[in-house]
């Protein structure tokens, strides 16, 4: 490396020498070694945690669908799973165009897929245990808030009501013998009790179902 000095008795004159020095000696402009700094950088290593695999899927997926092209938060896609001998989809749609709380989700994954939700949103209506099949649709109505049904501050849910009911509804063995739904996560995550849909899923579903076009 070569580098200049001012001489000090000859101003205006300048003194060339070669710097011999290894690279690993050689400082940086601020006085620090520059090459042992880039060193440090080289070694350093990102922290990592650990994840819930399904907790994971779930905000990827919900992160995929909050964005649109244009940066208006497009409407998402979900499912809600419950056993009809607990609470049907004829039940929800007693309910009125009030709604009511989807609460007594007691699973970090879901709860997170409710609190990503934004008003508007409409998801399937599941019938797990028994029918084992989509039978409406329903429509977020209030935004995740304290699950009434616990004093625990870590349980939030949505409201939701019923929307109309699905004509033929497709059942869990169909829609796993769909090649386009192979990477749902009803498939993939069966027993998650809320779900996220990607958009081509749902329009899958909904024709699946006797609903084209899709809702």
């Amino acid at each position: 490396m070569l580098f200049a000095l001012i001489c000090k008795d000859k101003p205006g004159h300048l003194q060339v020498r070669l710097d011999t020095r290894p690279a690993h000696r050689r400082r940086g402009p601020h006085g620090r070694r520059s090459a042992r700094r880039h060193r440090s950088l080289r070694q350093s290593r990102p922290f990592r945690e650990r994840r819930d695999p399904a907790l994971e899927l779930g905000l990827q997926q919900a992160g995929q669908l909050l964005t649109a092209s244009n940066g208006i938060i497009a409407m998402n896609y979900w499912l809600f799973k419950s056993e009809p001998s607990v609470f049907s989809f004829e039940m929800l749609k007693s309910k009125g165009k009030q709604g009511t709380q989807w609460d007594g989700v007691r699973n970090y994954a879901a709860r997170n897929n409710m609190k990503a939700m934004q008003i508007g949103d409409i998801g399937f209506f599941y019938h797990s245990n028994e029918g084992l099949n989509i039978v409406g649709i329903a429509e977020v109505c209030a935004l995740a808030h304290q699950d009434t049904t616990t004093d625990d501050p870590r349980w939030e849910c949505v409201d939701i009501r019923a929307v109309r009911e699905v004509p033929n509804p497709p059942t869990l063995e169909q829609i796993k013998a769909n090649p386009k739904l192979k990477d749902m996560a009803l498939v993939r995550l069966g027993r998650l009790s809320v779900q996220p849909v990607t958009p081509a899923e749902w329009k899958e579903v909904c024709r699946m179902g006797g609903l084209d076009p899709a809702p």
